[in-house]
């Protein structure tokens, strides 16, 4: 006899937004005035062809390559100081909370107001995202302690894929009973991982966090319910977008002057290669629910490249789709790595009806690739 599941609904989101924004205007100022103190420092290496000249960033280039215009940061000086290049942040004390969990906590009770829950109504507690900020206690473990929140926490990295495997983890957890109410937040402070000084990617990311609330839905209040159909995830293994940062670097002998170890990719192979895998994927996933891709009302894809998301949907749908079937959000945020896909269907999803299927999906290194399944209640 096969055994019978509770339904699993979404019940309520959060987005936790910085306070500055960075237009690509204020970004390609700092980013050349940067090059032209490296390229006057260095002259005369450059002039022996001992060394690369620093070529100038400017807007075109930039919407061009990603449709970023703007994105959120939690801190703006560092960033555009041509002499530093990232984000200056206060030390805090162990006493203190931590700025991942601050944010975390911030888009979390977003999501608990919109639920119709509070801290005590959560058992579970999911930290997904590309970076954590420390290694342990587990941010999830904080974040649980802040919101008065039970039964556990743990923290978990897929890298832009992170929300939607630990939406998977959530899901499970609540249909096996294991859990009853799970939150999932998905801090991105990406400012502090990304090259800044590095022309081919300085203007990629932006700060965000987000939160979402899942639960059996015969205990669900909501107005807001979304049945999770079924998940997916698929991995394979590939070196073309890492961050080789972390705890061994201080034992290894590098050059000083060598590049940042945080994000680096070859995004000219990850765009041919991970495009034909996500369209695939989700097709796939959706043929396991006898659904179709022309019957999905909407897709709230992975934000890193308005080109790359718009031929995702030409495979799928045959036709290039606009913002009413795949909404696109990084041009006001840019990529927010594993964020992304959540913020499309917090902001993009009110307009749906009772019936209407959509798909949460999100891709990144890995490669990884998460697909959420949902049906407006």
């Amino acid at each position: 006899m096969q055994a019978s599941f509770p339904a699993v609904v979404i019940s309520g989101t959060g987005l936790y937004r910085p306070p500055h924004v960075i237009t690509n205007t204020e970004l390609v100022e700092a980013f050349n005035r940067y090059a032209d103190l490296q390229n006057a420092q260095h002259a005369e290496a450059i002039a022996a062809g001992e060394r690369k000249a620093l070529t100038h960033s400017s807007v075109e280039f930039i919407e061009k390559a990603s449709g970023i215009k703007q994105r959120y940061v939690i801190e703006k000086e560092g960033v555009l100081d041509p002499t530093r290049m990232y984000p200056r942040f206060t030390p805090r004390g162990d006493d203190e909370i931590s700025l991942m969990a601050e944010i975390a906590v911030d888009a979390a009770r977003q999501a608990l107001s919109a639920a119709g829950k509070t801290g005590a109504d959560i058992d579970a507690v999911l930290c997904s995202s590309a970076n954590m900020q420390r290694a342990y206690p587990a941010m999830a473990v904080e974040i649980q302690q802040a919101l008065g929140a039970g039964g556990y926490g743990f923290d978990m990295n897929v890298a832009c894929s992170s929300a939607t495997f630990a939406l998977e983890q959530a899901f499970n957890a609540v249909r096996s009973g294991a859990s009853k109410c799970v939150l999932v937040v998905n801090p991105e402070i990406t400012s502090a991982h990304l090259e800044w000084r590095d022309r081919d990617c300085h203007f990629i990311f932006g700060d965000v966090c987000t939160a979402v609330i899942v639960e059996r839905a015969d205990t669900a209040t909501g107005d807001d319910q979304w049945e999770i159909l079924g998940t997916q995830l698929a991995t394979q293994f590939s070196s073309n977008i890492r961050n080789n940062f972390g705890f061994m670097n201080r034992a290894e002998d590098r050059d000083p002057d060598a590049r940042d170890l945080t994000f680096y990719q070859e995004g000219r192979k990850v765009f041919k290669e991970v495009v034909p895998m996500a369209a695939a994927h989700i097709e796939a996933h959706l043929g396991k629910l006898g659904l179709a891709p022309t019957q999905v009302r909407r897709y709230w894809l992975h934000q890193a490249n308005q080109g790359m998301n718009q031929f995702v949907i030409k495979k799928l749908v045959g036709a290039d789709a606009g913002s009413e079937v795949a909404p696109l959000i990084l041009d006001e945020y840019a990529n927010t790595a594993s964020a992304g896909s959540i913020i499309a269907f917090h902001h993009h999803h009110a307009d749906l009806k009772a019936g209407d299927t959509g798909v949460i999906c999100s891709f990144g290194a890995g490669y990884s690739i998460g697909s959420v399944v949902v049906k407006k209640r």
